[in-house]
């Protein structure tokens, strides 16, 4: 085609293209990241203010969730170098809980199945589910916990706290010895234990043996986790050096009152 036929009109660039569209930028990427910031502190911003509408209605006060009645969180209290032992020693105790349903529903099977102490250990069961739960929180995982609190949140470092260390030694050997007593199973204690166990399956009641085994399984679990990270937290103890005079005298100098409260 010559110059002379050739279409004057014609062009090479596409006529989709908006004359008026504006002209690409090489800040598209900042935008971007402009808007993912923007989002993200709007999602920050959400949760601030349900938190303060939480506080405003139960105070600090966020566990257990369905009913709070005190503050409980391991990302603000505890050191980083420390949360995954607390998180493991709450899912220890979550175990706990779950086991202590479990072993109620055993003991009703058992005592469907007509065992003659089925009653009594229903009724134990029961007791257990109601005072074990709150008694094993505050009294070894609650002492143990506060071992680690951060410091700026509490009086002194809670990792050399003598009396404090003292208290979570004694509530948790004697909840390694309830563990152990309930791995047992003696019939008419309220326990599902070995002894249970055994007995369902040897009479053939298959679903009370079933789940029996499973509350046998929960208390070994962890029973034997708690008693991992006692001694774990034990030889921590004596390679700092604690005694009982230094307990002693760390409770007269601080009071009582100032280990069970934080601020």
């Amino acid at each position: 085609m010559s110059e002379y036929t050739q279409n004057s009109f014609a062009s090479t660039h596409s006529l989709d293209a908006n004359p008026f569209d504006d002209p690409p930028t090489k800040d598209a990427p900042q935008l971007h990241d402009l808007d993912s910031r923007e989002r993200d502190l709007e999602r920050r911003e959400q949760e601030l203010n349900q938190r303060a509408e939480h506080i405003r209605k139960h105070g600090r006060n966020n566990w257990p969730p369905f009913f709070p009645l005190i503050y409980h969180s391991i990302s603000e209290e505890i050191p980083d170098a420390s949360r995954p032992l607390i998180s493991r020693l709450y899912q220890l105790w979550l175990v706990l809980l779950a086991t202590l349903l479990i072993n109620m529903l055993a003991c009703i099977f058992i005592l469907v199945a007509g065992a003659s102490d089925g009653g009594k250990d229903l009724g134990g069961s029961i007791g257990y589910l109601f005072i074990i739960p709150p008694l094993s929180f505050l009294l070894w995982y609650r002492f143990e916990q506060a071992l680690y609190y951060c410091p700026s949140i509490f009086i002194s470092p809670l990792h050399v706290s003598q009396p404090l260390s003292d208290l979570y030694f004694f509530f948790g050997g004697f909840h390694l010895l309830f563990s152990v007593y309930m791995i047992i199973g003696i019939p008419s204690t309220g326990s599902a234990g070995l002894i249970q166990t055994i007995q369902m399956f040897s009479q053939g009641h298959w679903a009370a043996g079933i789940l029996a085994t499973i509350a046998t399984t929960g208390w070994t679990l962890q029973g034997v986790g708690n008693a991992f990270y006692y001694r774990q937290i034990w030889y921590h103890h004596t390679a700092a050096g604690h005694t009982m005079d230094k307990a002693k005298a760390e409770l007269a100098n601080h009071g009582a009152k100032a280990y069970f409260t934080r601020g």
